[in-house]
């Protein structure tokens, strides 16, 4: 069970990762033994899944983003397919979906002739892929990894301020 505590630890860690663990007790008010130990908690039990730099696409050539719709002709070959998709550097993120596609992609690229060859090549290359649509993004608004962290409801009291209205923001 994630606890406050947890979930403090979890929204520091969310906004810096490389937030130092003495600098984390000082924030939650513990030992930094205990908060070694609850992150550690947090790693094994896969809560914590990785530590990642954010790097901007654009300083890496990589300024267009697009979104693929991607349907696949053999819905038994559904996860080689995906597999197969997760392979492509230039492919971020794969998600099966429900309704009438199979997959969403999310892929970074050059510029559109870059994606029109990513398409050719690569995607529409793999057997089982029926056919794919793509949605170009003219501009990312906001574009975030964290996740909206909640406490227990009956933690809410407890919460100082600060962190409370961090954790609680709408």
């Amino acid at each position: 069970m994630i606890d406050e505590t947890d979930i403090k630890i979890l929204t520091i860690l969310q906004q810096n990762a490389r937030t130092s663990n003495a600098e984390i007790a000082r924030q939650v008010e513990m030992a930094p033994s205990a908060v070694l130990e609850r992150i550690r908690r947090l790693e094994a039990r896969g809560v914590i899944q990785g530590y990642e730099a954010r790097i901007s696409p654009e300083a890496l050539g990589l300024g267009l983003l697009a979104f693929i719709f991607v349907a696949s002709s053999d819905m038994s070959a559904e996860l080689k397919t995906a597999e197969q998709l997760t392979r492509i550097p230039e492919v971020q993120e794969v998600h099966h979906v429900a309704g009438e596609d199979c997959f969403v992609l999310k892929v970074r690229v050059p510029d559109a002739r870059s994606l029109g060859r990513l398409l050719r090549e690569r995607i529409s290359a793999i057997p089982t892929v029926r056919s794919t649509r793509t949605t170009v993004v003219l501009e990312t608004i906001r574009e975030s990894s964290q996740f909206p962290l909640r406490a227990p409801v009956s933690a809410v009291s407890e919460l100082p301020g600060s962190i409370a209205e961090e954790v609680f923001h709408d």
